[in-house]
């Protein structure tokens, strides 16, 4: 017999089901907005944070913020592998589940070594859901929704960021241990308010179907029905199950999945929906947003040279445009398009880290803080398009038959692109200061051509 979707007596339903479904993987993204944002205003100082850890250098800096990224990408393996067979919902609650382990390790470190081990397996966790999420939000929401509900999860990334910019600094007034145990312990808040909120939600029709339930699948779908005792309903249900179904019976022609179909071409064009979804990561990384939003402080302290307090403001306040930059996407995205986005946004990056570099390179204090106001403004050009994006870009391109994996690939892709980047921005920023903006403004200039 096989297993009823879990569900309370009562379950959620109709627009309550959407707004519920949109609410968890938006706590999902908060999380990774948070743990993106939690250790710029640690790291770098003369704090408690670097007195419990002998004050570590810069390679040493980067490796204590960017291990979280391989943890990420061990989590997207998993996630690749498991993901089909275990289903979307049941991926998400591991997830969390293991992020709160990580956090208690964490918070309660005393050495490098078991700070290292607390960030991999948080990151695990991390990236289980950044792989799985996009999926599952896409599968229950509604098509001409999809892409505004998708580009909300980036906005809500942001959200994470600035709450984790403001309280390192509100934090860095405090003289005790507490002043980086308590951001870093905050993390389990929110994995655990998205393994309560996954708890009432069924798994997506998508994979039901996939594994044969289709009665089960029914019942989710009439769930989902905004309007289910209207005039039509019942005939959109069954419209919708019968595009589930077709889909599923035409990805499913060639019999079982093997892995080689990953990297065929044919009709399908597998391969070359592979490589998109592997691309857009590598291009969202390789903007240099990752060198803003990971390590603000730094760059404002020791590339601008301002003062500590004035670079922890500046970090969050980068925070707060990112967020701003966040909203455009969500009237832009349906209207103008995935590829429009992109090649605005990879255009207006690139512009703001050449005039970075040009006022940097005069080396005066009012020069420093025009070239604050072109990282504000890269901020606006981040959100239009590189933001949310390649997030959900990979689920839209993929057919129902490799989109888990897909996505998993993806997350793969990105978490490995971001460790690089964070790995090497502190050890950047020590050898070549100001010019480490050149070469991603560059880079950002290729990605205009490429999309």
């Amino acid at each position: 017999m096989s297993e009823a979707p879990a569900t309370p007596m009562h379950p959620i339903r109709g627009r309550a089901l959407h707004w519920a479904v949109t609410a968890a993987s938006c706590q999902a993204f908060l999380l990774l907005g948070y743990d993106q944002g939690v250790m710029s205003g640690l790291i770098g100082a003369d704090n408690e944070f670097g007195k419990q850890f002998n004050h570590p250098d810069a390679g040493l800096q980067g490796t204590l913020t960017s291990i979280y990224d391989i943890g990420c990408a061990v989590g997207c393996l998993f996630a690749f592998f498991c993901g089909h067979r275990v289903g979307r919902r049941r991926m998400i609650m591991a997830g969390g589940t293991i992020m709160i382990i990580g956090t208690v390790i964490l918070g309660s470190s005393y050495s490098v070594a078991q700070f290292i081990v607390g960030r991999i397996v948080t990151g695990v966790g991390n990236g289980i859901n950044s792989s799985t999420v996009p999926a599952y939000q896409s599968e229950m929401a509604l098509s001409k929704h999809r892409g505004r509900l998708l580009s909300a999860q980036g906005t809500v990334t942001i959200v994470g960021l600035c709450i984790a910019y403001w309280m390192d600094y509100g934090l860095s007034f405090v003289q005790s241990p507490i002043q980086w145990r308590l951001p870093i312990s905050f993390q389990s808040f929110f994995a655990i308010c998205l393994v309560l909120q996954m708890i009432p939600l069924p798994e997506t029709p998508r994979w039901l179907c996939e594994q044969d339930r289709r009665e089960d699948a029914v019942k989710v779908l009439t769930r989902l029905q905004p309007d289910a005792g209207a005039p039509g309903a019942a005939q959109r249900l069954r419209q919708s199950l019968l595009e589930i179904e077709t889909a599923i019976a035409i990805e499913s022609a060639g019999g079982p999945f093997h892995y080689r179909e990953l990297f065929t071409r044919g009709k399908i064009q597998n391969l070359r929906r592979m490589i998109l979804c592997g691309l857009v990561n590598v291009q969202q990384q390789f903007t240099g947003a990752n060198m803003i939003n990971y390590y603000a402080p730094i760059v404002y302290q020791n590339v601008m040279h301002l003062s500590r307090n004035t670079s922890l403001i500046l970090g969050g306040c980068t925070a707060i445009v990112y967020l701003i930059g966040s909203f455009i996407p969500l009237w832009s995205m349906d209207r103008i398009g995935r590829r429009l986005s992109l090649m605005v946004s990879a255009a207006g990056l690139s512009f703001c880290f050449v005039m970075v570099s040009i006022l940097l390179s005069v080396g005066t204090q009012r020069c420093a803080y025009a070239a604050t106001s072109f990282v504000f403004i890269f901020q606006l050009f981040l959100g239009i398009g590189y933001l949310p994006v390649p997030w959900f870009y990979p689920s839209e391109v993929t057919t129902t038959r490799i989109r888990a994996r897909g996505q998993a690939f993806a997350g793969f892709v990105n978490w490995m692109c971001v460790f690089i980047v964070v790995q090497i921005t502190p050890i950047a920023i020590s050898n070549i200061d100001w010019r480490t903006f050149i070469i991603f403004a560059c880079l950002c200039a290729s990605w205009v051509r490429i999309v």
